[in-house]
C-alpha cells in the first residue's frame, strides 16, 4: 500500500478535497474566502480568518487488520503496518454562525466522499500509493472530556471542532533482504580424511 509518506499523503488527500469543495460552494457568508490548512501545535496561534484547521492529534495501531497483515509480511518478506489516523477539524471564523458553516459544510463534504481512492489521494509523489489504495474517512467517537483534555494541551481555548478517522492506512517496508549463511574461516589448519590412530 503506501510508503513511508502515507500518513502526509493521507492528510494532504484530506486538505485537497475540503478546498476543492469549499471553492465550489463557500461555507461563510463574508467576502473572505475560507481558507482550509493543515496545522502543527504551534499554527493553533496564528490562523487566519475564516479557516478550517486539519490537526492530526492521534496516530494508532489497527489491532484489526494487524495480524493479518503480520503473516501477509511473514510470506512477502515486508513488514505491513496498518494504521488508524484521528484528525481534529476545527473551524475559525469572527463569529459563531461562520464557524457552525464551516463545519457544517466541512462534515458534508467528509461524508459525501467517505472512501479516498484513486484521484481523491493525494500523491506527494507517485510512489506513495496503489491503484488498489483507499482509506476510510469517518466521523470518530472521541468522548467530550477527550477534546477537552487535548485542548488543554494546545496554545488556544476550547474551539467548535470535529474529530475524523481515517482508516486503515498501511505502511509497507521494503522488502527485507534475507540474512546470508554464516561460515567460518579457520587459517592454519590442514584439513584431514579420517582420523589418526
Amino acid at each position: 500500500m503506501a510508503t513511508s509518506a502515507g500518513i502526509a499523503g493521507v492528510a494532504k488527500s484530506i486538505e485537497r478535497l475540503l478546498k476543492l469543495r469549499f471553492g465550489e460552494e463557500e461555507p461563510t457568508t463574508g467576502s473572505t474566502p475560507t481558507k482550509v490548512k493543515l496545522v502543527t501545535t504551534e499554527n493553533f496561534r496564528r490562523v487566519d480568518l475564516p479557516a478550517l484547521t486539519i490537526y492530526l492529534f492521534r496516530i494508532d495501531l489497527n489491532r484489526v487488520m494487524r495480524p493479518a497483515w503480520s503473516a501477509a509480511g511473514y510470506e512477502d518478506g515486508r513488514g505491513h503496518l496498518p494504521l488508524d489516523l484521528h484528525f481534529l477539524l476545527t473551524a475559525w471564523a469572527a463569529d459563531a454562525e461562520d464557524e457552525y458553516r464551516i463545519l457544517g459544510r466541512a462534515m458534508e463534504c467528509l461524508e459525501a466522499s467517505p472512501i479516498l481512492t484513486g484521484p481523491l489521494l493525494n500523491s506527494l509523489n507517485a510512489s506513495i500509493w496503489t491503484a488498489s489504495d483507499s482509506i476510510q474517512l469517518l466521523v470518530d467517537e472521541v468522548p467530550s472530556e477527550s477534546i477537552l483534555r487535548l485542548f488543554d494541551l494546545l496554545p488556544v481555548k476550547h474551539k467548535l471542532s470535529v474529530t475524523y478517522l481515517a482508516r486503515v492506512l498501511r505502511l509497507d517496508t521494503r522488502p527485507v533482504v534475507p540474512d546470508m549463511p554464516v561460515g567460518t574461516i579457520v587459517e592454519g589448519l590442514i584439513p584431514s580424511v579420517g582420523s589418526m590412530s
